[in-house]
């Protein structure tokens, strides 16, 4: 039986035909690319080079990715002003500040709530204590002003919480509303709320 043999066109390479042919056998279409004689054409990257360039590329890709908001968030809790001489906040530290923040908002909310509770019961009790004595009316008084106190107290410390989760997540957490000088780390972990400094706290409660 005669066998078929392939001749290569004239002008062509043949290490590229053959190159072309190892492509067809694989299943893919051959490209036909003019090569001007005397030139040889660019070989096409083997499967170790091509595997080893992805990897590079994954690699990098995946060091970005590992390193891109771990490296923002760690820079901004290192971005919170400290006084002179305190250890610069960890993100560690700035999370458990968050997660305490957060906590006490809750807390003071369902006091809210309970208050606003309390508060409607007083007032229906005082609807319908026309028959009371002037001790009863006075006691139920001092019952309601005591609430709406505990009421506004809770309203303006829910206000500072929600304030202070604020200035956390902006990376302004730590510096002085009136002076802008640090707070202090160490005062902020005991009052969270703080917005002010010692110096500026104290001239505040000798002006009030």
């Amino acid at each position: 039986m005669a066998t078929e043999t392939t001749v290569p066109e004239r002008g062509a390479d043949p290490a590229h035909a053959g190159a072309n042919a190892g492509e067809g056998a694989a299943g893919r279409t051959p490209e036909r690319t003019a090569v001007s004689p005397g030139r040889r054409a660019a070989a096409p990257a083997s499967a170790d080079e091509t595997q080893e360039a992805g990897s590079v590329v994954a690699k990098k890709t995946g060091t970005a990715q590992e390193a891109g908001p771990g490296a923002q968030a760690h820079a901004g809790a290192e971005a919170l002003a400290v006084r002179p001489g305190e250890d610069p906040w960890t993100e560690a530290e700035a999370e458990e500040a968050r997660a305490g923040l957060r906590a006490d908002a809750e807390r003071i909310r369902a006091e809210i709530d309970a208050s606003g509770q309390a508060l409607a019961g007083l007032m229906r009790d005082s609807g319908g204590g026309a028959g009371d004595d002037e001790a009863d009316t006075g006691t139920k008084n001092i019952t309601r002003e005591h609430e709406l106190s505990l009421a506004a107290n809770a309203r303006e410390m829910l206000r500072q919480t929600e304030q202070a989760l604020v200035r956390l997540d902006e990376g302004t957490y730590g510096s002085c509303e009136n002076c802008g000088n640090p707070i202090g780390k160490a005062r902020l972990q005991a009052f969270p709320r703080a917005t002010l400094c010692v110096d500026c706290k104290q001239k505040q409660e000798r002006r009030g």
